[in-house]
């Protein structure tokens, strides 16, 4: 139980398993960036050899920026090797209702940007839109990331230093060559071993611990702390440990996917500066752009629609952009078990990524739940096995919270729409929803979303989160307040100017996604 914790076993690959194994030897064994001459921590990563990353094309938080830095990784080299470009936020199309007439009072589409509104977090803005929301759409209001995104702009200029903003930005990525980079990168600088190999079992001490497991070709691997990585087959926490799984699919019904890369016309088509989500009559579809290609996904429920409706759905959804090679698409189906292990944390196993749950990529929260796991993993590594209790217990507190956020606000999306087809009224149904959103909605009529509202510290979605959703879709879901103090109305009136100045500031100055990532190549971003 003093034996102090110094060999790491991750089983698993992939963005979960060298995310991991990057922030904990980052951390724990490098120096200024460069492997110390006496690591703390002996990593070593088993992978199956016979397991290939998904590439279809994923889309990241802002978050990302600080993991790659920590990990020590180059931007420019990041964008270039993964075919990554700039995520500003989230567009939903069509989300409200099925036909749109006036665009302001039913939104054909709205943007969830990745900038807080404008005045936040000391001033928050919303009430003061609120009687304007006849004349201009909330995100539009409050913050300019919504006509530089819709422009195709990025969110710098290649005089900004890495991972430097002017907007604040994620990524668009190619899952498997990301995971490529990363794999390069911990092995190659960080001291991560790696071992291609299968596990073919797991064998338990004593008192439950994981002692070791038992590769095909290597024998057996022992560790202090073994993290689970194996996706949806969890074979360490679900499997060997036994730790329950929480089904969702009663809250969020799609348990499908049908994925496809899609090439552009010509080499100049603009990439888009968001992820595009748009609704179906039984799911939703999300378009992410590459510089070379778009991933495309049909996420639907498989209660609500057979296979191949989802697939005549994918190719007219297609066929705008690409025309009759729509019909010519192979995708690949990809099956989604909505939910969370009962715990992330169970012995000295800690499980990250889909091996301890996964839901629908709405708002692309699945690469933000492995940073911050792994992040608290690497930062609060515990000492010796005699405080590991503890500092799991705290740990699977605030999982279990971040994924009670995660489909509550997911959930959100669906109640608030007026699509009339059997998929989205069952998701009004109010025993599809639990009695914390049912509440939240009843106080947003009379009262705008608030901190208040969020009742743990440190959430994934922020207050103004809430309201770009709830506004996006329902400009008028807010009763107007009875009175504004005319100080904070001049306050909220320079805010909303200052808006619009910036905007077209920006507008002017920076350049389109798709020239900014072509200079990278010839003009890195300066490093100070």
């Amino acid at each position: 139980m003093q034996k102090p914790i110094s060999k790491i076993v991750i089983v698993g690959g992939g963005a979960a398993g060298w995310i991991t194994a990057g922030l904990l030897a980052a951390h724990h064994n490098a120096d200024k960036g460069q492997l110390a001459p006496s690591p703390k921590l002996d990593i070593t990563l088993i992978e199956s050899p016979d397991v290939a990353t998904i590439g279809v094309g994923e889309g990241t938080w802002p978050s990302m920026r600080s993991t790659l830095e920590k990990i020590g990784i180059n931007e420019t080299q990041f964008l270039l090797h993964c075919d990554a470009s700039f995520k500003q936020g989230s567009k939903f199309i069509n989300w409200c209702t099925e036909a749109t007439h006036n665009p302001l009072q039913s939104p054909a589409s709205y943007l969830h940007p990745f900038s807080l509104p404008a005045g936040q977090p000391q001033f928050d803005i919303s009430n003061y839109w609120l009687p304007h929301h006849e004349q201009v759409a909330f995100a539009a209001a409050v913050s300019n990331q919504e006509a530089i995104a819709k422009a195709s702009l990025a969110p710098k200029l290649g005089s900004t230093k890495q991972y430097g903003f002017i907007n604040n930005y994620g990524y668009h990525l190619d899952a498997g060559k990301f995971s490529e980079l990363l794999r390069e990168h911990c092995t190659g600088k960080l001291g991560v071993n790696h071992i291609r190999d299968h596990v073919d079992d797991i064998h338990l001490a004593e008192l439950g611990d994981i002692e070791s497991v038992q590769c095909r070709s290597k024998g057996l691997i022992n560790g202090d702390l073994f993290i689970d990585c194996s996706g949806v087959k969890s074979l360490l926490l679900g499997g060997a440990l036994n730790v329950p799984f929480i089904c969702q699919k009663q809250v969020l019904f799609n348990d499908c996917a049908l994925a496809v890369q899609v090439p552009y016309d010509n080499d100049d088509t603009p990439i888009a500066s968001n992820t595009h989500s748009t609704a179906l009559d039984n799911g939703w579809v999300w378009d992410i752009g590459l510089p070379t290609r778009r991933g495309v996904g049909h996420v639907y429920s498989s209660d609500h629609q057979s296979d191949d409706q989802a697939l005549e759905q994918l190719i007219t959804y297609l066929t705008p952009s690409i025309g009759d090679k729509a019909s010519d698409i192979n995708p690949r189906k990809l099956s989604i078990a909505p939910g969370y292990r009962a715990s992330c944390w169970h012995k000295n196993c800690v499980a990250i990524g889909m091996a301890s749950g996964f839901i629908e990529p709405l708002e692309a929260s699945a690469l933000a739940l492995i940073e911050w796991l792994a992040s608290q993993v690497a930062e609060q590594l515990p000492a010796n096995r005699q405080v590991m209790d503890t500092i799991s217990t705290r740990v699977n507190k605030q999982f279990e919270q971040h994924w009670q956020q995660i489909i509550e606000f997911l959930k959100l999306h669906y109640v608030l729409s007026e699509r009339q087809s059997d998929y989205w009224q069952d998701h009004r149904h109010e025993t599809s929803s639990s009695d914390e959103l049912r509440h939240k909605l009843a106080l947003w009529r009379h009262h705008v979303p608030s901190v208040a509202d969020i009742n743990h510290r440190n959430p994934l979605f922020p207050a103004a989160s809430y309201q770009y959703v709830l506004y996006g879709m329902r400009p008028n879901y807010t009763a107007m307040p009875a009175q504004l103090k005319p100080s904070l109305k001049r306050q909220a009136q320079q805010l909303f100017n200052e808006n619009q100045q910036r905007t077209m500031q920006l507008a002017k100055a920076l350049p389109s996604n798709r020239d900014l990532l072509q200079q990278l190549a010839s003009h890195p971003f300066p490093l100070i």
